[in-house]
């Protein structure tokens, strides 16, 4: 009799914890919250972190396509990691990693950098192209920069850079102000194919820039940046310290 009632009681208070585990309002396990610096999946990092400037799916917006294979190419993952974690000096990029005042891990800045170069990076892409490299020790010449941006930039954004009928201006100093040299270089050299611009092999058919022609036009380009960039007015004749 004591061991069937031993059994009853047991039977009882089994089917008592399993009420209670499925109460009203007992949270679940899916309603646990994760912590942030424990998400680890690429789709929400990029989506949270990345996707409001590089668009969508790295098809680009406010900044360039990450999903440009010809970008993968010459950018790599030490590049990558760089300007995830770090940002880009002088841009509009900031950074993100912990050690730099952002919110993502370490392990998150990698996931984000081999989820990028997983997805969207083709090894054949440039086949036997030669590209400029990503960065250059040796500046350019503005002078000759002119020349070459007369010849291989010219038919889509004007004269001077004023901007043409095929693309707008890329002289303006406020877009000038928001890139740096090599934000500029990498622009000349991948082309924003979001927008349809060409890469370096492009713009003059079967005569791609040479990578001293790609030094130059960016130096020419920098050249042009105004010293105080934004101001839709002309300072000239006004007193110093005189406030329009």
């Amino acid at each position: 009799m004591k061991f069937r009632v031993l059994i009853l009681a047991t039977a009882g208070l089994s089917a008592l914890l399993c009420a209670c585990s499925s109460a009203p309002g007992r949270p679940t396990a899916g309603d646990t919250p994760i912590v942030p610096s424990e998400i680890t999946d690429f789709n929400v990092l990029y989506g949270q972190n990345c996707a409001g400037c590089h668009g969508n799916d790295g098809k680009g917006g406010a900044a360039i396509a990450l999903a440009d294979p010809v970008y993968l190419a010459i950018a790599d993952d030490t590049v990558l990691r760089h300007a995830t974690a770090d940002g880009i000096s002088g841009t509009s990029m900031p950074a993100f990693a912990q050690s730099a005042g952002g919110m993502l891990t370490d392990k998150q800045i990698d996931v984000i950098v081999q989820g990028i170069r997983q997805r969207w990076a083709q090894s054949d892409i440039l086949r036997d192209a030669n590209p400029p490299s990503y960065s250059s020790s040796e500046p350019g010449d503005p002078s000759r920069g002119s020349l070459a941006y007369a010849q291989f930039c010219s038919s889509c954004h004007g004269a001077g850079g004023r901007g043409g009928q095929k693309a707008g201006s890329i002289v303006d100093g406020s877009f000038l102000a928001l890139l740096n040299d090599q934000e500029l270089r990498t622009i000349v050299i991948v082309g924003r194919p979001d927008l349809g611009a060409p890469d370096w092999r492009g713009n003059v058919p079967g005569k791609p820039m040479s990578p001293q022609d790609v030094s130059d036009v960016v130096a020419w380009l920098a050249s042009q940046r105004a010293k105080f960039p934004g101001q839709p007015y002309s300072t000239a004749g006004k007193s110093t310290g005189e406030v329009r």
